[in-house]
């Protein structure tokens, strides 16, 4: 069994929000005072995602992460795009999830106890909700920014991008945790980024998802990436398509 918390880090999370819940102002001036309450770990995240975005900036293209879940990542990405380049309507933020979990595991997957099903989030209703305030309170609000493709990769990222002939991406986040769909998104997205463009990975080299690794070596070949990481985030790694 694989222990990587202590218990009083366990614990953390929920005496957290036993205080949050306990703080008698409004949510959104808890909100606004958000660093008193999300943990370190979630704030080293967003951290490692602000470093890894700027390396694309430079780059012509859009972001494409596969992998959603409850929308950390898309909406970080989102957000820091607005912040830094408010005027670049042309970089557009695409988030690819079934929002029901894992459509279908393969052997090697399922060997490392992944599961049908597993890391189900239904968050595509609130994401939809989220994005609206978001074009609300944004620079260039009546231009579509950020777009929710729902279903199995495997079958929406082909089909996305035959019905989107004009993308380029300039950074591409995969999130799959599987092999399948990793491979599936390295093999459709990969071929749109330009050089100078930022391919970054949430599960390589890790012992709990193999399968992000086995579909990284066998689609690029590992030898063939300058995998870097940043010196705070043990997850994240990403190279730059050379």
């Amino acid at each position: 069994m694989r222990v990587y918390r202590t218990d009083d880090e366990n614990k953390a999370g929920a005496r957290v929000a036993d205080i949050f819940e306990a703080n008698p102002e409004s949510t959104e001036i808890k909100l606004e005072n958000f660093p008193k309450y999300a943990r370190r770990q979630y704030l080293k995240r967003f951290l490692a995602m602000y470093e890894v975005f700027k390396l694309a900036m430079p780059v012509k293209g859009s972001v494409v992460e596969c992998g959603v879940f409850r929308g950390f990542g898309l909406m970080s990405w989102a957000k820091i795009s607005t912040i830094l380049e408010p005027e670049n309507l042309t970089r557009r933020i695409y988030g690819f999830d079934t929002f029901e979990g894992f459509p279908s595991v393969n052997e090697g997957d399922a060997k490392a106890g992944a599961a049908v099903g597993g890391l189900a989030a239904d968050s595509y209703e609130e994401l939809e909700q989220l994005i609206e305030e978001y074009d609300r309170d944004r620079f260039l609000g009546h231009i579509e920014k950020v777009k929710l493709v729902r279903g199995d990769i495997c079958e929406t990222a082909p089909k996305f991008l035959e019905e989107n002939p004009h993308l380029v991406v300039s950074l591409l986040f995969i999130d799959c945790d599987l092999h399948d769909p990793t491979e599936t998104a390295l093999k459709t997205f990969v071929p749109r980024m330009p050089k100078g463009a930022v391919l970054a990975f949430d599960e390589l080299d890790n012992p709990i998802w193999p399968g992000e690794t086995l579909a990284a070596l066998e689609t690029l070949g590992l030898n063939n990436l300058r995998l870097r990481r940043l010196d705070w985030d043990p997850y994240i790694s990403y190279a730059v398509i050379e």
